[in-house]
């Protein structure tokens, strides 16, 4: 295959793929982070407010799988840029919608569609920059969109809270939008106008010449079946997957219901699953920056995620271990959490290094992807103990049950540091 230009690491793509992946994770989190505020404004009590807060996001987690498929495929048919094109234009067009809905069914139909539109993001702007910055900085590269966009949960959880501080501060306005609990609805309205304003920016970006390459060729472009008919081929995907689960299960179970988990372990104090969140986020887009630089210093991705997964044993371990603890340690221990599974970033720069041109944004955008639709057989899994184990004793198992399987496929999984990506699937 032709040899590309490449580009260095703060460049255009590089950029507008840092700030659409901002846009995505503010609008993935801001059900967790506004859950309690919303479904309580709709008539819930806290009760339903954590069961049904459980199935809107995995009804949310649900279109993300459906739709990684989709842009997937896309990515790899119809070029890398019409999935930063029209993923970002759905789900903004979702999150307006968002803030009109007056009831549950309508509230999951609209992060199920939000979720279609936010899985294209990640992987399309991963493979993007993948295939233009050069070999060496890849790591780097992805680790800075990462790094940034996932400073969008920060970003959510401050808007989220705004109108309540400016209230507190004596603002009239914003003491009769939070009376009238309309605030969460702006919330939405914002994120959404967000993605609108970034499609605008999105045209001075430029198609992926590995990409180009193969436009007009005959080989399979963007084939999804071809991750299962062949059995190297779907142990590299199936292990690329498994690789990310201990992601979604701190962030969907641990952190989302910190406030539930909180109650059970007698701490005292309220403790706010919107902050928790964001304290994560803000450890995790730290994490994420530094485990590129950290691979590139090891000359090894397999590595730095060992370091890393060891960090997330122990901070899960501390976790469990809060008998009788504070709201501080466990804003503390959520910090912790975010940091040690700060490698989002690198697993998905892995499904990309693993697979040719012709199937690397169909690797890239379903892998992220089937591990946040694996949320819901995690929450499954959780909810399933509780009958025979208490609440704290079976949200430990589920993480066991879940670091034992993504250490063993880190185990199995192929070194891809410094792979050439100028290559396509037969």
């Amino acid at each position: 295959m032709k040899q590309h230009k490449a580009i260095g690491l703060i460049s255009i793509p590089v950029i507008v793929a840092a700030l659409g992946y901002f846009v995505d994770i503010y609008d993935l989190l801001l059900f967790s982070i506004i859950r309690m505020k919303s479904l309580k404004s709709l008539g819930l009590t806290d009760a339903l407010c954590d069961t049904e807060g459980k199935f809107i996001i995995s009804i949310q987690m649900y279109g993300l799988l459906l739709g990684g498929i989709l842009w997937g495929i896309m990515g790899d048919k119809k070029g890398r840029l019409s999935v930063l094109f029209g993923s970002i234009l759905l789900y903004s067009l979702a999150n307006i919608a968002n803030g009109f809905v007056q009831t549950v069914n309508q509230y999951a139909l609209a992060r199920f569609i939000a979720g279609i539109g936010l899985a294209g993001e990640l992987g399309a702007g991963i493979t993007l920059v993948s295939e233009l910055v050069p070999k060496e900085n890849r790591g780097k590269a992805t680790s800075i969109v990462a790094g940034v966009g996932l400073t969008g949960a920060v970003a959510a959880y401050f808007v989220a809270h705004s109108f309540e501080w400016m209230a507190q501060g004596g603002n009239t306005w914003a003491a009769d939008i939070v009376a009238t609990g309309y605030d969460w609805r702006i919330c939405y309205f914002i994120g959404g106008g967000l993605g609108l304003l970034l499609l605008l920016m999105r045209i001075s970006v430029f198609e992926s010449g590995m990409y180009k390459s193969i436009e007009h060729s005959k080989v399979q472009k963007g084939n999804f079946l071809m991750f299962f008919n062949n059995k190297r081929r779907f142990r590299k995907y199936l292990l690329a997957i498994l690789v990310g689960l201990p992601t979604w299960y701190v962030i969907g179970v641990l952190i989302t219901f910190s406030k539930e988990f909180a109650e059970h372990f007698g701490i005292k104090d309220p403790v706010d699953p919107g902050r928790a969140i964001m304290l994560a986020y803000v450890a995790i887009s730290i994490g994420d920056l530094l485990i590129g630089f950290v691979s590139n210093w090891l000359g090894s991705r397999k590595k730095a995620l060992f370091i890393f997964y060891s960090l997330t044993v122990l901070s899960i371990g501390l976790f469990f271990f809060q008998q009788g603890g504070s709201a501080t340690g466990m804003y503390a221990i959520c910090m912790f959490m975010g940091f040690a599974t700060g490698f989002w970033a690198l697993f998905v720069t892995m499904a990309a290094e693993h697979f040719g041109t012709n199937l690397r944004a169909t690797a890239a955008t379903t892998v992220p992807n089937m591990v946040r639709g694996s949320l819901p057989i995690i929450i499954l899994l959780f909810n399933g103990l509780q009958p025979t184990f208490s609440y704290i004793n079976a949200g430990a198992i589920t993480g066991i049950i879940v670091m034992s399987i993504s250490i063993t496929a880190v185990f199995m999984t192929e070194e891809t540091f410094g792979k050439d990506l100028n290559f396509m699937e037969e």
